[in-house]
This record gives structure tokens, sequence and C-alpha cells, in this order.
């Protein structure tokens, strides 16, 4: 999270990310529309011309079926043979024209062609002209179409025609060479009656995209993407019935190659945004090495600094040359405050050192003068005490009383002044008497415990160890509102660790002392730099609600407790 916070993750999602989603968006948007657009164009042409292709076939069939309606009309009222004779204007229309007379007889050019053909048929005609279903080229493997007149009187006309050749003719207008385009010519039983353009397809192609709709008598276009290997691309494909024969034309065609080359261009314009995309990345890649990056390091060693460590914000941290001015300047404040910070450590070193040289003279005044005084006193009130009798007696006792008291509050008083036993037994004796004393002034259970093996430090170690233990637990008594507490002493090989804990409210940590000033916190203050001025390090850890613990540990290297 304090990643995504900085300038550069802010930049780059804020900034970066958009720009560059919002130019793929335009980009694949853009494309996308224009490829929709073109090939929605390529479709509609396509279908125009399907249309057009299917509406010149369609001419062709008339046209035919308009002659074989004349020819029957001329037999009708000359001799057949003369009527063929004189149908040489359009023979050339189709395979073979024949007149069947009204005894069933063929007359054709070639009467033996005409085997094929079930004088039957005539009964299905309905219509004159009709159109009869396909049947085998008598001569090859194609399909032929009949064209039907019947004449008037019996018999009848019929027209023979090859449906490709009238296809080839048609559809080489529309599909050239190299256009990438085919064309199929298909019959109602989806049998492939002429293809025009790549491929080879063979028997019913009923399940080829369109067939089906134009032999329903659909018209439309729609679209098939081709796999060929690794590669794909989508055809155009559209479909038209072909009136009145019932066949399908469609027509296919990959709709990009259709397209101009400069309009193909035209796909690549969103893509010149790129160049700037780049030139920003750039920039930001420039932004974030000589400023940002710089900036953050400049940033961790002044909370380095904050922290005390002043030798963290010496090591360049390179960049612009503002930046390193800026360095230059926090190198020069941090001088400064070290300087301010080891003043003011050697005053309250000062100042702790004249009270606690003060506190051992009131102690030893107290202990020499006025207690030995108070003592005294007692014995004479005591030798009174035997001579006196009635109320004397009464009163005296209680003087002595008072004066017993008041001599173990002049004691104690010179044990928290000055311990002596602290000096005379070490740190261990003095902090468990301490809990001692604690528990029976504080009116809660104070536990002291010991792990490792004793050892004892410098004596103002031993000093500062238990004036902070004698802090914290006049914090508890005080603030911390507990049930109990517990004092413990740790000694390792490396160093001597007390902890102090409480089960009371607990309150808000600070980190620096100027904080645990403001926050009121005085006790804990003076307790820290005593710390420090032994070189050991006070941690206090704390929440409302959580208790309070404190721990001291001394970085010194202790000494070991000689045997006596």
């Amino acid at each position: 999270m304090t990643r995504l916070r900085g300038l550069p993750a802010q930049l780059f999602l804020f900034t970066i990310m958009p720009l560059t989603l919002l130019l793929a968006i335009l980009a694949l948007g853009g494309l996308s529309l224009h490829q929709r657009a073109m090939r929605q164009m390529v479709g509609e042409r396509d279908e125009r011309a399907t249309r057009a292709a299917a509406a010149a076939i369609e001419e062709h069939l008339e046209r035919r079926a308009a002659a074989v309606a004349n020819l029957a009309l001329h037999a009708a009222h000359v001799d057949p043979e003369m009527a063929l004779a004189d149908s040489i204007s359009f023979r050339d229309d189709f395979l073979e024209v024949a007149i069947i007379d009204a005894d069933g007889r063929v007359v054709a050019k070639d009467p033996a062609w005409w085997a094929f053909f079930n004088s039957d048929l005539l009964a299905t005609v309905a219509d004159s002209p009709s159109f009869l279903p396909l049947l085998p080229h008598p001569t090859s493997n194609g399909q032929i179409g009949l064209i039907v007149a019947l004449v008037e009187g019996g018999g009848a006309a019929i027209g023979a025609y090859d449906p490709a050749i009238i296809a080839r003719d048609v559809l080489a207008r529309v599909v050239r060479p190299g256009d990438h385009s085919v064309a199929y010519l298909v019959a109602p039983d989806g049998n492939l009656l002429y293809q025009t353009g790549p491929g080879d397809h063979t028997g019913p192609i009923t399940d080829h995209p369109g067939v089906a709709e134009a032999l329903r008598g659909e018209i439309g276009t729609t679209f098939l993407n081709v796999s060929s290997g690794l590669d794909s691309e989508d055809h155009v494909v559209s479909y038209t019935p072909v009136q009145p024969v019932a066949w399908a034309l469609v027509m296919e065609e990959a709709w990009q190659e259709m397209t101009d080359p400069m309009l193909r261009r035209t796909e690549l314009a969103p893509f010149v945004l790129l160049p700037v995309l780049a030139i920003t990345l750039a920039g930001l890649w420039f932004g974030v090495r000589q400023i940002v990056q710089p900036l953050q390091s400049l940033a961790d060693r002044t909370t380095a600094l904050g922290r005390g460590e002043f030798d963290a914000i010496r090591e360049p941290v390179g960049g612009i040359g503002e930046i390193r001015q800026l360095q230059g300047e926090l190198i020069g404040m941090a001088r400064r405050l070290q300087m301010a910070q080891q003043g003011l450590r050697d005053y309250l070193s000062a100042l702790t050192t004249g009270q606690e040289e003060e506190r051992h003279r009131l102690a030893r005044e107290l202990h020499d003068d006025t207690i030995q005084s108070l003592i005294a006193l007692n014995q004479r009130i005591q030798l009174a005490q035997t001579r006196a009798t009635g109320d004397a007696a009464g009163q005296l006792a209680e003087m002595g009383d008072m004066a017993t008291a008041t001599i173990a509050d002049l004691r104690r008083l010179t044990r928290d002044l000055r311990p002596s036993y602290l000096d005379d037994l070490g740190l261990v004796p003095a902090l468990e008497l301490l809990a001692r004393d604690q528990s029976v002034a504080l009116g809660l259970p104070v536990t002291f415990e010991t792990t490792g093996v004793a050892r004892r430090p410098g004596p103002d170690t031993e000093l500062a160890f238990y004036r902070i233990a004698q802090e914290a637990l006049r914090n508890i008594g005080r603030h911390a509102q507990a049930n109990r507490a517990v004092m413990r002493l740790a000694f390792t090989p490396d160093h001597i660790a007390l902890t102090v804990s409480d089960d009371g409210a607990g309150f808000d940590t600070a980190e620096r002392a100027a904080e645990l000033a403001l926050g009121g916190h005085f006790g804990l203050l003076g307790a820290r730099e005593r710390a420090e001025a032994v070189g050991a390090r006070l941690e206090v850890d704390s929440a409302p609600g959580r208790g309070t613990t404190i721990r001291v540990t001394s970085a010194s290297t202790p000494v070991p407790i000689p045997n006596s």
C-alpha cells in the first residue's frame, strides 16, 4: 500500500494507465468500427452484385423461354420441319432444339440426341413455356435444362440449354481472375451446376453458408470465418435465388482483399499515437529515475534522521541538482541537530548526575543526622516511659510510636533517595526489595522474576535500571489502574534486559522524545534519557485497554558477579 501511494504508482495508475487504456480503446475500437464498416460495405456491394448476376441469369433464361414459345407458336402453323429450320437465328442459345409433333415424333437436327427424353414429361407441363427439372447430360457428366412450350393442336417445342454456359457468360463479368472471389450456381437438389474462382467442390454443397437459404428463396449476406493453418480470415457470403428455376447463386470472397490498399492503411491511423505514448513513458522513466526515486530515498533517510540515525542522511541519493542541494541542506540541519541533541544530552546527564549527588547527600544527612537523632529521642522517650505513671505514661507511649513510625518513613525515604543496598548487594536484590516495598505502597501485587546467570553491570547502568524500574512502578500506581504488575530481569551473555509490565488502562505510545513531552509523559522521557545515557535502549509497548510494557536493554557487556 505504501508503494501504491508513491508518485510513480500514482502517475502510472492515474495518468499512464488511463491514457494507455484510452489509446487502446480508441485504437481497437476505431479499428473494429472501421473493419465492421468496411465489411458491411463489401457485404452490401457483393449482395448487389449477386442480385445483379441472378437477374442476368434470369434474363438469359427468359430470353430462351421466349424463343421456345415463339418456336411452338410457329410450329402450330407450319410443318415442324420447316419451323425447326426457321429457328436457326436463336439456336446458338441452346444445346439442341426439337419439336415433338402430335404423334410424339421427335423432329430435331439430331433426333438420336433426344433418346433420353421421355414424352410423358409433357403431361407435367402446367404453364407454357415451362422449365422442367434438370436432367443428366446425354453426352457428358453435367446437367441440362429443358424449356418446354406446348404447340397448339398437340406436341411441344423443346429447347435444351446448359446452365453452366449461362452462368459462365454471366459470372465472367462479375468474378474476375485475381479477385479472391468464388461463385457457385447450385441446383434445387443441392448439386453444383457451376463454380468460378478457387476451390474444387463435388457433390451437394447444401452445407455451405447461404446455399440452403437461397434455395428457400431468401436473399441476404452472411460472414464466414475460414481457417488455414495458423491463419484465419473473414469471408463475406452473399446469396440469392434464381427464378423461375429455383436455383441458388452464392458469391464468397475475403472482404479484406477486396478493400482498397489505401483504405486498409487507414486502419493503422490510431497507432500513430504510439510514439506519443513512448515519449510519455520515456519522460516518466526519466522523472522516476532522476526525481521520484531520489526523493523517495531522501524521504527514507529523513525518516531515519527523525529516529536519531544522523549518518543515514549523509549517503548521496543522486537525482537532479535541486534534490542534491536539498540533501545538502538536510545534512547541515542534521549536523546542527546532532550538536544540539548532544548538548541537551550532556546537560541532562549533568542534571541527572547533580540530582543523584543531591539525593545521595540528602540521604546521607537524613541517615547520619536526622534518623540518628530520632533514634536517640525514641530511646529517651522509652526511658522516660519506664518512670512515668498515669496519663503521662500513655502520652509517652504514643510519642514513642510516632517516633518509631517517623524513623521507618525516613529510612524508606533514604532508600528511595539513594538505595545503599544497590551499591552493596547489586541490582537483583535492590529490584527485589523495590518490588516488595512497592507492593505495600501501591496496594497491588508486584512480582519480581529473574532469568539467566546473574551479572553485575557498571554502577551507572545499575542505577539507571533501578531508577527506570522505580519510575515505571510509580507510574503504574498513579495512572495504570492495574490489578497486578510484573518485573522481570533477564541475563544473557550479551546484554541485560529489564521488563516492567502491567494489565492496566494503557495509553497511546510515541516514538520521539518531543511527543512524549507533549503527551505529558515526563517520567518516560526521563527514563529514556537515563537509558540513552548508559548506552541502553528503552522501548514502550502500550495501547488503550491492553496495559503497558516497558523494556530497557543494556548494550554494554555485563561484568560477572564475583564469588564472595
